[in-house]
Parts: structure tokens; sequence; C-alpha cells
């Protein structure tokens, strides 16, 4: 006999994917069932550009920008025409797909991705972000510096992740990739192991300072990600202990318990907790498995139980600050805009992660709740992700106005959602048939 949660699960899924009523009993007549979460990647196909740097290396890119109502490609204004930020995300979609094997299409825009990711490399083993028109590499923007910076953890994360499968279809890029990684590696290992485990206090809240920019938790979880890549397939004490390292200071930084604000959320930095990028309880959740250490399990899911059904009771929220009186922290500065793909995928993967860990279908339900936002359960009700078209709106502004664009960030992010909501249906279709 099915347990209630496994029937509500079912219930949910046939309530997303949609149940036709017929006037009568013929089959024929039946409407077509569609999934509003099904995987189109025709928009991302459409931002798909080709590049060709400077030293005369043909690579593969994804355009900035796609204003409405044509989806003409655009630039992002004195900063570059692509970025690794979110080729490394696109990769990591194509990389995802479990048809890359045998589609060539995919695989070969795979590898021109990654091309451009390797060719951003710089000489001291960190990434330049943009890339400028003529295949120029933008070396003084601030958003593009060489640096211990977002674009060089999400290069880790997507070069340690691939090489495995690249090394099936290319010997010759896979050690391109190896010679990247340790360079990076290198200098991981040079200029952030060493950091001292120092603490301040930012109004109340005790605050690491050993983390990629002082405090960024946010960040700290996809290096997590790629380190757990890197050190899975290139064993490695010292990169191990750092995980560990990076792990407590991401623990520092979650507040609250279950019934009291803010509900055992990890801050993204400092005193500050914004939704974007913020992947620390997928990561605490990974890296819990990947030592072997509940501690680190137990704190993801905390987050994942009680802080994402209280922002849904929001309608979601963009960021808050927070600081302590007496014994109680306290949010200020909220906001509840922009709301963007980038801050709902985060969530979803980490309750899938949650629902792998646990078996428990309320994570499951509450993966596919959160998902529901790029469907129309939203602030506006707009559907944020057309699965005809494979767009996905840059997001909900102020005064419930929806940015009707269709950039990188926010088709990628769309995707990579979509694309976990359908492997946990996989999961789950797998646990109802050993019922």
């Amino acid at each position: 006999m099915k347990s209630l949660a496994i029937i509500s699960t079912v219930m949910i899924l046939q309530l997303v994917i949609g149940t036709g009523c017929t006037s009568n009993n013929n089959k024929a007549d039946a409407p077509e069932i569609v999934d509003s979460f099904a995987v189109n990647a025709s928009h991302l196909d459409h931002l798909y550009i080709p590049v060709t740097f400077e030293d005369s290396t043909h690579a593969g890119a994804i355009s900035i920008y796609a204003e409405a109502p044509d989806y003409h490609l655009m630039d992002a204004v004195g900063e570059g025409i692509a970025c690794v930020d979110d080729i490394s995300r696109a990769a990591l979609f194509y990389g995802r797909s479990k048809n890359i094997l045998s589609d060539t299409i995919s695989s070969q825009k795979l590898f021109k991705l990654i091309q451009f990711i390797l060719s951003m490399q710089s000489a001291n083993g960190y990434f330049y972000n943009f890339v400028l028109t003529g295949g120029r590499i933008n070396k003084e923007g601030k958003t593009s510096a060489n640096t211990a910076n977002w674009w060089s953890w999400r290069a880790l994360q997507t070069l340690s992740e691939l090489n495995p499968i690249i090394i099936k279809l290319d010997k010759v890029l896979s050690k391109k990739i190896d010679t990247s990684l340790a360079l990076l590696l290198t200098k991981i290992k040079h200029d952030l192991l060493p950091l001292s485990m120092i603490t301040k206090d930012v109004d109340g809240i005790k605050v690491p300072l050993w983390l990629p920019g002082g405090s960024a938790s946010d960040q700290s979880a996809i290096l997590i990600l790629g380190l757990i890549n890197y050190c899975t397939a290139h064993p490695d004490s010292d990169v191990k202990n750092y995980i560990r390292k990076l792990a407590n200071g991401i623990a520092m930084l979650q507040s609250g318990n279950e019934s009291n604000f803010p509900y055992f959320c990890f801050l993204s930095w400092e005193n500050v907790w914004h939704a974007y990028g913020s992947d620390q309880a997928f990561a605490m959740l990974q890296a819990g498995e990947f030592l072997s250490d509940s501690t680190y399990i137990k704190k993801g899911i905390a987050e994942v139980e009680h802080f994402y059904p209280w922002l849904l009771r929001q309608n979601m929220l963009s960021s808050f600050n927070v600081h302590r009186e007496r014994d109680s922290v306290v949010m200020s500065d909220q906001k509840q805009y922009p709301q963007i793909a980038y801050g709902i995928r985060p969530m979803i993967f980490a309750s899938v992660a949650a629902y792998k860990v646990t078996k428990n279908k309320k994570f499951a339900i509450l993966a596919e709740e959160l998902a529901a936002w790029f469907t129309g359960r939203n602030v506006t009700k707009t559907i944020m992700y057309d699965m005809h078209t494979g767009r996905c709106f840059d997001g909900i502004q102020p005064a419930n106005k929806v940015n009707r664009n269709a950039g990188a960030e926010s088709t990628i992010e769309a995707l990579l959602a979509m694309q976990e909501i359908q492997k946990l249906r996989v999961l789950l279709s797998d646990s109802l048939h050993q019922e």
C-alpha cells in the first residue's frame, strides 16, 4: 500500500503536468498532456555564437542578452559579448544531457564552450570573465579580472565535472582540461588554503574571514562543488581538508532555527542574504556526503526544510540584511525584487538533493513547488519559462513588472532547473515501481 507522501507526490506531478477532461470515453479525443517543465534548448541554441580569439583559437560562446520582442542578441555595455560565468553553466547544461555522448551537435557545442573557458584562463591560474567584440579578452574591467572570484570557481566546477565525459569524446581536449585544472589548483592552494580561520563581528553576527571574498559563502558553495569533483578524480588530502574548512565557514553563517527567523538560512556575505547564487545548502549536502560527515548534511537539510517554505509563504524574496538584538536575529532592508531564475534554481537543486539523501517525498514536493515559479506560481502569475520556445524571462521587477528579455543567465538557470526536475521525476517513478 502506497504511503500518503507518495500519493501526494503523484497528485502534485499530475497537477503540474496537466490532466485532460474529455466529453466521452474515446481516448482519441483526449487532449495531449503537456509538461510545462519540459527541457527545450532552442533559445539557448539561439544565444550560441562563434568566437575567434586574438590568437586565432575558435570557440563558442553564449550571448549575454537577448532583447524582447524579437530577442535579438545584445552585449553587456562596457563588459563584453559573453562571459565565463554564463558559458560555464551552459556547458554544464549540455554536458548533463542524457544524450550528450550520442548527440553530435550538442557535443560539438560543448567542446567549443569548453574551449572558450580554457582560452579565458590567465597565466596566474585564475580566469578572466568577459570577452569583447573581436575576440579580445576584457582584462581591465572589475567584473572580468583574473582574481579569486565567481568565474574562476564556475570554470573549476564545469571543467572538473565534465572532464570524465570529455575524455570519452575528445582525449586531446581532456588533456587540456587537466592542465588547466592543475594550474588553477596550484593558485588556489597558494592563495586560499593558508588563510587563517579568523572572524569579525558585523551587526552582532559572527562572520568567518577565510572564505573567498572575505565571507562569501555563496562563492564558497561553487568552489566546494568544483573541489569535490577535482578531489574525486585526484585524491588530495590538502584539498579535502580545505573543503571541510570552507564548509565550516558556511556553517558559521547559518542563523535561526525551526521556530525563529531566519529559519536556518545560510547568509550569503557578512550579514546579507540574497537569493541569487545561493547554492550553500546544496553544497553542504554534497560536502557532507563527500566527507562522510552527517553534520553538514543536517545543516543543508535544515535550510531546505525550514527556510524555503518560509520564502514561499512570502511570495519569495530577493534579499535582506540581518542584525542581532539581544538573543534574536532581526531582519532589515528586506527586498522582494528582482526575482530571477538564478534565485530559484539553487533552491530546486538543494531540495532535490535533500530528497536523494533522505528519500523523504516532502522534499520532492518542495522542489516541484519551487519550480512552479517558472510556470506561473509567482506574484505576477506570469509563465516565466516557456517550454515551447525555451525562453525564460529575465525576471520580475518592482511593481510586479516582468522583464521579458531572455538573456543567457535566466535561460541557462531555467534549463538547469528543468533538467533537474526531469531527473527528479525519473527517481520518483523508480521509487513508485519499487513500492
